[in-house]
């Protein structure tokens, strides 16, 4: 039998051919990956921009916040303190004239004495909304249990408080946070939620400190992104988000509001 002889050019050919192959096969891999490493990096990118947008939401959020509270204060002590002591400096020079008598002189002495109470009193109340003064003392636990006696104390709601963690005096700072976050929950529960019971619970769970917070409000559509835009639900996110927490609103209209977050 005699073996059949390929021709060169065929050998030749198929070289080419295969190395040609090769080549595109090769071309294709490498626009293949680049063109997914450019996907990947845009996505990341697009990620980043977004992490960055967040951050300046929050920052703003942050500033706004303490905008209103200034301007609070400021207006607390225009209306309150300054206008009481401007009284009491009138009933001062009142002292002053001459030809009083034994009586007007009692008036006078009594109006400055139960002004300047009244003053110390209000300037104690702006310095507690501050920071009050049994956190700062005596740790969160203290400061939540006084925070529920005040909003009890309006006869507007009632509150139920438990606690199982033995919080850390060291995280005073990052505890403040979470203060700040149940005023906020406190406050929209009563103004705009028209609870009158709320819940508070702090407990570890699976070795992670979380508070469970629930009224029994008017409630509202936790499914609707516009009902958690407002800028008390971003001071919030923006507190969580220092906090490296998490946070859970589940609300429906007529059955109140329940949140959890972790800290």
């Amino acid at each position: 039998m005699s073996s059949k002889i390929i021709p060169e050019s065929e050998i030749v050919a198929t070289a080419i051919f295969s190395c040609v192959s090769f080549i595109l096969m090769g071309l294709v891999l490498v626009l293949f990956f680049y063109f997914s490493k450019k996907k990947i990096t845009q996505k990341e990118l697009e990620k980043r921009d977004l992490e960055i947008q967040y951050q300046k939401e929050q920052l703003h959020a942050i500033i706004v916040t303490q905008e209103d509270e200034r301007r609070r204060i400021a207006q607390d002590l225009h209306d309150d303190i300054s206008s009481k002591l401007n009284i009491v400096s009138l009933n001062s020079h009142l002292l002053n004239s001459p030809n009083l008598t034994e009586e007007e002189t009692k008036e006078i002495t009594e109006n400055i004495i139960s002004l300047t109470t009244k003053a110390l009193e209000n300037s104690r109340k702006i310095a507690h909304n501050l920071l009050p003064p049994v956190f700062e003392k005596f740790g969160l636990n203290a400061a939540v249990e006084e925070l529920c006696e005040e909003f009890e104390s309006s006869k507007l709601v009632k509150t139920y408080y438990k606690n199982e963690i033995d919080f850390d005096d060291k995280e005073i700072d990052r505890h403040l946070h979470v203060f700040r976050i149940l005023q906020e929950l406190m406050n929209n529960s009563l103004r705009h939620g028209k609870a009158d019971e709320i819940w508070i619970a702090f407990k570890n769970e699976n070795e992670t400190a979380t508070c469970n917070y629930k009224d029994n409000g008017v409630g509202f559509d936790s499914n609707d992104p516009d009902n958690q835009k407002g800028l008390g639900m971003k001071n919030i996110d923006s507190r969580i988000s220092f906090l490296n927490g998490t946070i859970d609103v589940d609300s429906e209209i007529d059955k109140g509001i329940a949140v959890v977050f972790t800290f």
